[in-house]
């Protein structure tokens, strides 16, 4: 017996069915419908909630409902207690705010939330009932591993960001923030932890934190606030483990560009550490008010030969610097420059004030201009178009929303 599978119409709500011996049953379902009136309370107080933001008239947001109901299913059965796991979801056309809120730019997105708080990375893997029951897996193991001996320390990898808090005992308020931090930024950073007679000679005056950056002779960096305050313990964290310049690869460079906010990006080649730490130097000193306008990001010059195509460059002239701005590309004229003081600086201004993009099409201001020249007609030119927004989600999985205004 075959059976022909018919969508709703746009303007029908989804529906979800399970196709059992060829009878149409309905699935048992446990996905709480958020709403301005519950959201906070159900997030804060869930350990870890993942959220499907959808609208009813996506054909990917119906096909996904029977599969994430299915998998919150599977998961209850492995986590009963309600608040250690929630499914759930919002209809962004009923409640517009909340999408806005979240800054939903294409339908259906998967959000994960923990204690209340939206994870940077959303689930972006297969859609089907395993792979999201075992992404849940994996969130539910503990971020943080406990030290037998200090001897284990001297073999910690130092070409990744390490945290280690030294502990008097388990189960404290100060043990819980720094397990509560390790929960949110386990992507980001190793966690590990020391208790009672093996924390003792780490514990000079208390509990400690401390943060073992990469690299084998940097030194170590110590808590200095009240564990006490998770706010205060987040933001130190966070500043150790999500650095200003972060790398782009092809697995991040999707969520990096939802992001919404330009880049600025380094091309440089893979061994060639020298021009990152002075990129790196000159961000931190010229650009740290930037912070939040625009993206820091380093690239494998070899990897990421496209976009250097698109500016006429060639791994061989690295390393280059650029700014993608998701409409047009352009290039910082020389590398040496960096070493100018503000050169960087004046760079990016340039971009946000629109004076990158007037050139590039009518040739240099009037003010930037030699005696006379603004008489001269210029010729128009032609920026490249943007390479990294080719990143942005497939149209094939998801409904993108092209301008957020309309949510």
């Amino acid at each position: 017996m075959k059976f022909t599978a018919i969508l709703p119409s746009p303007e029908i709500h989804c529906f979800t069915i399970l196709l059992v011996a060829g009878l149409y049953t309905p699935v048992r379902s446990e996905i709480t419908s958020l709403d301005t009136g519950n959201i906070d309370d159900i997030l804060n107080n869930a350990g870890v909630a993942l959220v499907n933001f959808y609208a009813d008239w996506c054909r990917f947001s119906q096909m996904l409902h029977p599969i994430f109901e299915e998998a919150s299913n599977v998961v209850r059965e492995e986590f009963p207690d309600a608040t250690q796991v929630v499914f759930a979801r919002v209809d962004c056309d009923q409640h517009s705010a909340i999408a806005q809120r979240y800054r939903i730019s294409k339908y259906p997105t998967l959000k994960l939330f923990r204690n209340g708080m939206m994870m940077k990375r959303e689930y972006r893997g297969q859609r089907s009932v395993s792979a999201i029951a075992d992404f849940i897996r994996q969130q539910k193991v503990d971020p943080v591993k406990e030290l037998q001996s200090l001897e284990e320390i001297t073999t910690i990898d130092r070409s990744r960001r390490t945290i280690i808090g030294y502990f008097e005992q388990k189960d404290t308020e100060n043990d819980h923030t720094f397990k509560k931090v390790a929960n949110i930024l386990r992507d980001d950073c190793v966690f590990l932890a020391a208790y009672g007679d093996v924390s003792k000679p780490e514990r000079f005056s208390g509990d400690n934190v401390i943060y073992k950056p990469i690299g084998e002779s940097v030194p170590d960096m110590v808590f200095l606030g009240s564990l006490t305050n998770f706010d205060l313990t987040y933001a130190w964290s966070q500043d150790k483990c999500v650095p200003l310049v972060r790398e782009i690869t092809f697995e991040n460079g999707e969520e990096l560009t939802e992001e919404g906010i330009p880049f600025l990006i380094l091309f440089h080649l893979k061994d060639d550490n020298d021009s990152l730490d002075k990129f790196q130097h000159e961000v931190a000193r010229q650009l740290i008010g930037e912070k939040g306008s625009i993206n820091f990001l380093h690239a494998d010059c070899d990897k990421f030969r496209h976009p250097l195509l698109h500016i006429q460059k060639t791994p061989a002239d690295c390393p280059v610097i650029a700014i993608d701005s998701f409409r047009h590309m352009y290039v910082f004229p020389e590398y040496s420059d960096l070493a100018i003081p503000g050169r960087l600086r004046q760079f990016v201004l340039d971009l946000h004030s629109g004076k990158l993009h007037r050139e590039f099409h009518h040739g240099p201001d009037p003010t930037d201009s030699t005696p006379g020249q603004e008489e001269r007609k210029e010729m128009p030119s032609n920026p490249p178009d943007s390479s990294f927004q080719k990143l942005a989600p497939s149209e094939t999985r998801y409904t993108i929303l092209r301008d957020r205004d309309e949510l």
